[in-house]
């Protein structure tokens, strides 16, 4: 199942507070970046975030979902009502995503 626009549309909403947020279609989904690197996506419909060290000790108790089949495990942030907690938790994990790879 392909995730919806008004979905997208609506957790961008929700990470308005933040600069540099931006999106790519993907297959029927949607990766998010901020400021330049992944943090997540929304597959089905889903906000998932990569389970870096400080996303897991900001949610110890989140579950964890595969975006689709294959992939590695995805921490689902399933209070997507709170604007300020996403803010904090996108500010800590950006410093330990990777950065983007460079195109050859």
């Amino acid at each position: 199942m392909a995730s919806s626009k008004e979905y997208l549309e609506y957790i961008l909403e929700q990470l308005s507070d933040l600069d540099d947020i931006t999106y790519r279609a993907m297959m029927g989904e949607y990766i998010i970046y901020y400021r330049g690197k992944i943090i997540g996506g929304i597959y089905d419909d889903r906000f998932l975030v990569k389970p870096v060290k400080s996303a897991v000790a900001m949610m110890p108790d989140a579950s964890m979902e595969l975006p689709y089949e294959g992939a590695k495990e995805m921490i689902l942030i399933d209070d997507v009502e709170d604007r300020d907690f996403l803010s904090e938790l996108l500010e800590a994990m950006y410093e330990e995503l990777p950065s983007p790879k460079k195109r050859k």
